[in-house]
């Protein structure tokens, strides 16, 4: 092996005897690098996606709701399925909550469609969704408010295009506690104080959610004592639809359970897809740079001819010729992969580091371009690159071995 070595290290150098590759197979090294680099950015892009996606779904999410059948989202006597839900393994944190579409108005009269999420602001430690925190750590409370007003926080995006300061009035309209009178259906209005703006991350939460005391909600949405449902909290979120069918069955009639999975199943469905299709269109760049290993080593086994038909008839086997040019080939691919490697692992370094991309934050949720590079991902493009480049030496090794050493020493 080590003559064969020597051998295909002086066929891949330059004829000038100097330490550069030559032209062809600095092509050849290069497209290879190319491809490996961009299916590593692009795996990195979707890994990451899919990952800032499920990290700011399940920060304020829950991971389970447990709600009820028939018409409208109401639990009344809810403390008794609370506490049996706290039992079921797996469940760490359970807690009532009101959901309800609104309407708010600023001072100005300027309008605005929001989602308004009761929730218990007294959960102390670990609370089901990151919002009591990120609450906290925004110095929101909702308990109080300066003016005697119940207090209401919204999304930052929300807050700063309805242009509000904390201390302001706003109004909030909502439908789902309507009167309906002889002049028409009548909404249910009240006044309320603006806390401050919350930044989850999230683009879809920032922009259309508003968070108030769960008390506050209930009484707005005419309630009572009732809530929309309970949310709840599993030690491990992929496990989700398991702890799931475990509450329904310690529930049972008239309880109903959803999880984040089930409600974002398309969302990442498509994701996937999408990075099934993108791998596969840009593993067509790696099989090209393939090709370029052919017409590389065919050049060489031409050129080299007559040093083929000299090394055979000094007693090199047709066997070792052929390891001669797949080492040739391997060398390429082994390289292509190192450097289109560290080249896709800067770039994705880079963009994440500095956040140079933003897309738009109403289609994917999200503000800027995440990146997450994945080892078994990286892992398998190198490995496959190898093996591509590997299959492309097969053809001209063979044609190289096959020579009869007098005609290749005749060769012109």
């Amino acid at each position: 092996m080590k003559l064969e070595w020597r051998v295909a290290r002086r066929y891949l150098a330059s004829r000038r005897g100097t330490r550069f590759l030559s032209l062809i197979t600095l092509i050849a090294i290069g497209g290879v690098s190319v491809g490996v680099t961009a299916l590593i950015v692009v795996t990195s892009v979707m890994n990451g996606l899919q990952s800032e996606l499920r990290k700011g779904i399940l920060g304020v999410n829950p991971h389970i709701f447990v709600l009820t059948y028939g018409e409208g989202m109401r639990m009344d006597r809810w403390e008794e399925p609370l506490e049996r839900t706290r039992t079921v393994p797996g469940v760490v944190a359970v807690a009532p909550f009101v959901h309800t579409e609104v309407g708010l108005r600023n001072r100005g009269g300027y309008p605005e469609a929001a989602v308004l999420r009761g929730i218990d602001v007294g959960q102390r430690g670990d609370g089901v969704t990151e919002i009591p925190r990120l609450l906290r750590e925004s110095r929101i409370d909702l308990t109080r408010s300066r003016s005697g007003l119940p207090a209401i926080a919204l999304g930052q995006a929300l807050g700063a295009r309805m242009g509000l300061i904390p201390g302001d009035t706003i109004t909030v309209i909502s439908l789902s506690n309507a009167r309906m009178t002889a002049t028409g259906l009548i909404p249910k209005m009240a006044m309320y104080e603006y806390a401050g703006g919350v930044r989850t991350g999230m683009w879809e939460y920032d922009n259309k959610f508003a968070y108030t005391s769960l008390s506050t909600a209930q009484d707005l949405a005419g309630l009572g004592q009732g809530v929309s449902g309970l949310e709840a909290r599993t030690t491990d979120p992929y496990e989700a639809q398991t702890v799931s069918r475990a509450i329904d069955q310690k529930l049972g009639i008239p309880f109903r359970t959803d999880n984040w999975m089930n409600m974002n199943r398309s969302l990442f469905s498509a994701l996937k897809l999408e990075k099934l299709a993108l791998t596969l269109i840009l593993l067509l760049i790696v099989i090209v740079a393939a090709f370029n290993i052919v017409s590389t080593l065919v050049m060489v086994v031409t050129d080299k001819t007559r040093e083929i038909g000299v090394l055979k008839s000094m007693g090199m086997t047709s066997r070792r010729i052929l390891r001669l040019f797949m080492l040739q080939g391997l060398v390429i691919g082994i390289v292509g992969a190192a450097i289109g490697g560290s080249l896709g692992a800067l770039v994705t370094f880079v963009v994440d580091r500095f956040k140079l991309i933003s897309i738009p934050g109403e289609i994917y949720f999200i503000s800027h371009l995440p990146v997450k590079i994945d080892p078994w991902d990286l892992l398998t493009i190198l490995v496959s690159t190898v093996v591509i480049s590997f299959l492309a030496t097969v053809y001209p090794a063979w044609q190289a071995a096959r020579m009869d050493p007098v005609e290749a020493i005749r060769h012109e």
